[in-house]
């Protein structure tokens, strides 16, 4: 029985510090040049505008492109459980905010993070781009930019969303285990 206990409160002890580490990652802006700032989607509320956690990852990726940090921003998202297009809803918030819609561009085939990463990559492949900077939550930074990575993007910045709630006592373990599996998978 000792031994299980010790068992159990070293890998406890063990998720608590991998947890720790992707947090402070996240949290840690870099601030750099990138061809393209990359925005994940999120919920859209029923009267089709983004969810204020949405809202914030837009208005990070809208600060980073008004320091021209980068001429582009690519939004990804796909047709969520609301019914609507996550992209288009994210597109619309940013023109309301004087991003010129030739300075946007729209996936609304990220149904995963996985995806968005894929799509992105294609997109910037095609245009000769070769460097992103990535914009969502802090607990999500990590892994996004690791599939980015694996879908031979080079992130060359990140930053995190100043969102805070309480899902996130859900959603930081969740990407614990989610950056363990994409890690673990070739």
């Amino acid at each position: 029985m000792r031994k299980i206990i010790l068992l159990g409160s070293s890998v406890a002890g063990l998720f608590l510090l991998a947890t720790a580490a992707l947090v402070l990652a996240g949290l840690n802006d870099k601030l750099a040049p990138a061809d393209v700032i990359v925005v994940p989607g999120n919920t859209i509320l029923p009267d089709g505008t983004p969810s204020p956690r949405l809202q914030a990852r837009l208005d990070v990726a809208l600060q980073q492109f008004q320091a021209h940090r980068a001429p582009r921003i690519l939004v990804s998202g796909a047709t969520g459980k609301e019914g609507f297009d996550e992209a288009a809803s994210m597109a619309r918030y940013l023109q309301s905010r004087g991003v010129p819609s030739s300075a946007i561009l729209e996936d609304n085939q990220g149904w995963t993070t996985e995806a968005t990463a894929r799509n992105a990559a294609a997109l910037m492949h095609e245009h000769g781009w070769t460097t992103a900077m990535v914009a969502t939550q802090y607990f999500h930074v990590p892994r996004f930019k690791l599939a980015l990575e694996r879908s031979g993007i080079a992130v060359s910045g990140q930053v995190h969303a100043p969102y805070f709630e309480l899902r996130d006592l859900y959603s930081v373990p969740r990407e614990t285990v989610g950056y363990a599996v994409y890690f673990a998978r070739p």
